[in-house]
Order: structure tokens, then C-alpha cells, then sequence
């Protein structure tokens, strides 16, 4: 036992720009195998996404991956992949939070932004429908109240300029706001990310902190970049991501993940 909790490792994937090209399912056959041979040598690997757990598991059915852990929501979810359950999983932990200072903040400061918070397992409730495609899931139009009439995992914030705005006054509030565009901020708890969800993962997998490693291309990976011993940055990443890194690998384009798994 202390054999497998020294020699095996915990690999920690970003999926929209890391595994696939951004909000699809497109991977391609060197990255799929690449994820089955590190699987088959008995590795970990754990899916870690901003992703909403339906559009995780798609992903997740895509690289034969039907058991394991998987970080949804930024760290907001974590769930155990389970065949024969609902959905394909069991939720592990689930963090939430009260949205309302949040929204009622971002409208009084920038009233053109549209909103969204997390259904898990299903979609979004929205003040006004995104773009097909935009957000993981279905969508539900509701009227403004009852996008907080109960707490949620995640918030979604979508205006121009939403980040240089909204990012300050929208983190003075005790939560957790990640901008994952110009346009798009995703709130979540206070002091959470995929990082913190990690971490429980890898105690209970009773993984050694030097055989983590972490891969992704967006400012929502810094965290489990640091929190890793080995965090490498996808080659297209800003040069903010890859200054957060230890090491930098070739482009989703050029397959840049398939070196990092086939080094494990």
C-alpha cells in the first residue's frame, strides 16, 4: 500500500483548451490514448474543469473514463464517476453559496450584463437565453428573484468588459470570481478552486503530494498549477498562465498534452 501511494500519481486535467478545442467534445486519437495509457499503468486521472458536470461527463464517456473522480464547477463540485447511477455519477461535495449580493452588485453596476446560476446535473437558470452552446446544459428563463431563491454552486456574470468592471467589487463580497474572458466572470464559494478540491482527492486516493501533476491553459488552472508539484502549461496559454507554471508544453493543436502523460 505504501508502494502504490509513492509510485502512483494523481494527473489533474483541464478539459476546454487542454483535452478538446473549447466547448465541444472534439479530442483528438493521441490525446485518447494518451489518457488510457497513463489509466492503464494505474494512474489517476482526474478531470478538473470549469465545466458544469453535463458537460464534464460527455468528456469524461469520450476518454473511456467511467470510474474516478472528476472537479466540476471550478471546484464547487466533486463527484465520483459510476456506472448504472443517475447521470453517470455520485456527488461527493457540493459547495454553494448565496448569490444574490452577487447579482443585484453586477446589475447595479453594469445593467446590460445577462446572468446565469448552476443547476447540477441539469443546466442554468438565466435572467436571458445564452448563445446555444454558451453554458454546459439546458436553459431556464426565470424572472431576476428567483435566480437566488436558493443557494447555488455557481454564478455566471456576461457583459462587455464583465472582468475589468466587475472583478473588484464583485470579490469584495466574500466569494470567489474568475474571469474566464473578457465578458464572462464564474462565481464561486469564497477560498475555492479546483486546487482545494484536489487536494481532498488526493488525500483520500492517499496519492504522495510529489506525484501530482496539473495541466491546463486558463486563469482558472493558476491555482491547481501551484498546487501541484509538476504544473505545466498548455503552449497557446496567456503569458500570465505560463508565468504560473513550471514547465510549458506544446498547443492543443499540436497535441501538447500527449508528451506531458506519456513522461508520467
Amino acid at each position: 500500500m505504501l508502494a502504490q501511494a509513492v509510485d502512483t500519481a494523481l494527473v489533474a486535467l483541464d478539459i476546454d483548451g487542454t483535452i478538446a478545442v473549447s466547448g465541444t467534445s472534439e479530442i483528438t486519437g493521441p490525446v485518447r490514448d494518451a489518457v488510457a495509457r497513463v489509466r492503464a499503468a494505474g494512474h489517476h486521472v482526474v478531470l478538473a474543469s470549469g465545466r458544469s458536470l453535463v458537460g464534464i461527463v460527455p468528456i469524461a464517456r469520450e476518454l473511456g473514463i467511467s470510474t474516478g473522480w472528476v472537479v466540476a464547477s471550478n471546484g464547487a463540485v466533486t463527484a465520483r464517476l459510476s456506472p448504472g447511477t443517475t447521470g453517470g455519477y455520485q456527488l461527493s461535495d457540493v459547495r454553494t453559496f448565496d448569490p444574490e449580493p452577487v447579482l443585484q452588485r453586477a446589475l447595479a453596476l453594469m445593467p446590460e450584463v445577462n446572468l446565469a446560476v448552476e443547476e447540477i446535473g441539469w443546466g442554468y437558470r438565466v435572467l436571458d437565453r445564452f448563445a446555444e452552446g454558451g453554458i454546459n446544459g439546458a436553459q431556464e428563463v426565470v424572472p431576476l428573484a428567483d435566480l437566488w431563491s436558493v443557494p447555488v454552486t455557481r454564478a455566471v456574470v456576461k457583459g462587455p468588459r464583465a472582468a475589468e468592471v466587475l472583478l473588484g467589487p464583485l470579490r469584495s463580497l466574500e466569494v470567489t470570481a474568475t474571469p474566464a474572458a473578457e465578458d464572462w466572470i464564474d462565481v464561486t464559494p469564497m477560498n475555492l478552486s479546483k486546487a482545494t478540491s484536489l487536494e481532498i482527492i488526493r488525500r483520500t486516493l492517499h496519492v504522495s503530494q510529489e506525484r501530482t501533476i496539473a495541466v491546463g491553459d486558463g486563469v482558472n488552472d493558476l491555482e491547481m498549477m501551484e498546487w501541484a508539484a509538476r504544473g505545466v502549461a498548455m503552449g497557446h496559454s496567456s503569458d500570465a498562465v505560463k508565468a504560473g507554471a513550471d514547465e510549458i508544453t506544446g498547443t492543443l493543436a499540436d497535441d501538447g498534452l500527449v508528451p506531458v502523460l506519456l513522461s508520467v
